[in-house]
């Protein structure tokens, strides 16, 4: 797991945090709500992905097939 990895997430969390903050308070409850729907979706995905890489370096490291 690299630190850009987990700069990555925690910027997209501030980043979801802060719209998520600014629609709320305009009133936009359910965009808020959207917001934060997809901010999660797209850490899933990227920790995902991480997770394969991980799967395939493991594999290569002890030769599985």
């Amino acid at each position: 797991m690299s630190f850009n990895l987990i700069i990555t997430v925690a910027g997209i969390g501030i980043l979801v945090g802060v719209l998520s903050s600014v629609l709320d308070s305009s009133g936009r409850k359910e965009m808020a709500q959207g917001v934060t729907i997809i901010g999660v979706i797209v850490v899933l995905y990227i920790v995902v992905q991480s997770i394969a890489e991980l799967f395939t370096l493991v594999k290569s490291v002890f030769n599985l097939y």
